[in-house]
């Protein structure tokens, strides 16, 4: 299963795309993020998400996008924007003809590190340890989209189980 993880932000949108085998091994296939400009009109800004999320889909033929939930923000501003961001991701995923799946922050922490309030250096070391990457994953936001995918194959393959074992 292939899945492609975004980490929606207003000044880096981190995307990471991970497989994982029947073996259940887990491999990185790209990651990174897309730099945004605060200066660069907003609709311009999400083109250039749109844009780029769409070569990344054409070019790794993920089967499923995974994001992260909304998370409630104490600057409104900030989660309008947000807003837009997930919003072109989610879009992008869809006419792709990809299922999009939301994770909240501590899920996915918890299924990457054990720890739902885990700090970003710990996501970003233990994101190295299991894709076996030389160097923790930079940007913080590559990590973060590299985290997003591995707890969606996590979690996609428990619920395999479960419904295997429930026939």
């Amino acid at each position: 299963m292939r899945i492609l993880g975004i980490d929606c932000g207003g000044e880096y949108t981190g995307y990471g795309v991970v497989e994982q085998d029947c073996t259940g091994s887990l491999r990185h296939l790209c990651s990174g993020a897309i730099r945004l400009l605060s200066r660069d009109p907003l609709e311009l800004r999400l083109k250039k998400i749109a844009e780029a999320l769409t070569q990344i889909i054409h070019a790794y033929c993920p089967e499923e996008v995974a994001i992260e939930d909304v998370f409630y923000a104490v600057n409104v501003k900030s989660a309008l924007k947000l807003g837009h961001v997930r919003g072109v991701a989610m879009l992008v995923a869809a006419q792709a003809g990809l299922a999009v799946v939301a994770y909240s922050p501590l899920s996915i922490k918890s299924a990457v590190v054990g720890y739902g309030k885990a700090e970003k250096s710990q996501v970003q070391v233990m994101v190295a340890r299991l894709l076996e990457l030389p160097a923790p994953p930079e940007p913080p936001d590559a990590a973060d989209a590299l985290a997003i995918a591995i707890c969606h194959l996590h979690t996609a393959g428990t619920l395999r189980r479960q419904q295997t074992d429930a026939c």
